[in-house]
């Protein structure tokens, strides 16, 4: 990109939605600590594969893992430069204020959802889980009619939100201080799925170096506490 005169150049990154506020966050102290600016666009985790696919000039990528190894496997990241990021769990929303299904065990959460008036779930990690789990609950066509999918880049707790569904499945870091939906509670031990979320830097790069020394920062533990406040653990 062009460089104004006197200014430092942006290091570049793409992310699915997941990861949006915890790289905002990061990406400015680590432009308050070094004077590197940082640019990162977040977009459905689809979008951003197909675009890194597709050559985009970003200097570096954050999808989840196994996004992360298939674009290394066609040679768009570096996959010596892969750094895992973040655990990130699937949580649920309603509408704030709304009555709060019991959510503590299996049986309990298919049971509400057989008793919402409509389920929301994303196009990422945690929608092919929920797909899965209500395939296996055996409840997938009676529930179909009822079933909301986000378009990717629009967070499942906005459907929440404005009464579009009762209930929302999502990435917790996506849920959480979204204004409108209370979180009440994470998918029990026995179905939750924990996604990993990766950094690779790409192979379009011209800034590599400055890259991969953005990365070390990420996965430092002074992003910790960051990635603790948006509802991840640390990778």
């Amino acid at each position: 990109m062009a460089v104004d005169s006197g200014k430092v150049e942006s290091i570049t990154g793409i992310s699915s939605m997941a990861m949006r506020h915890v790289l905002v966050e990061l990406g400015d102290a680590y432009e308050r600590q070094l004077g590197q600016p940082v640019e990162i666009v977040s977009v459905g985790g689809v979008d951003a594969a197909r675009r890194v696919d597709e050559g985009a000039a970003f200097d570096f990528v954050v999808l989840a893992a196994d996004v992360i190894e298939r674009l290394a496997a066609g040679g768009r990241v570096d996959p010596g430069s892969r750094t895992d990021l973040a655990r990130s769990a699937v949580a649920i929303a309603v509408a704030a204020g709304a009555t709060r299904p019991d959510v503590s065990t299996e049986s309990a959460i298919r049971d509400a959802v057989l008793r919402a008036r409509g389920i929301g779930y994303s196009t990422g990690p945690s929608g092919a889980h929920l797909v899965r789990l209500f395939e296996r609950w055996g409840i997938a066509e009676a529930i179909a009619p009822r079933i909301v999918q986000a378009p990717p880049g629009l967070p499942v707790g906005t459907l929440v939100a404005r009464g579009d569904v009762e209930l929302g499945f999502q990435q917790l870091s996506e849920l959480l201080h979204l204004p409108g939906v209370d979180v009440i509670g994470l998918l029990p031990p026995e179905i939750q799925v924990v996604t990993v979320f990766s950094a690779a830097v790409c192979t379009a790069s011209k800034r590599d170096a400055a890259a991969h020394a953005l990365l070390g920062f990420l996965a430092s533990p002074q992003a910790d506490a960051a990635k603790r406040r948006h509802g991840m653990e640390p990778a």
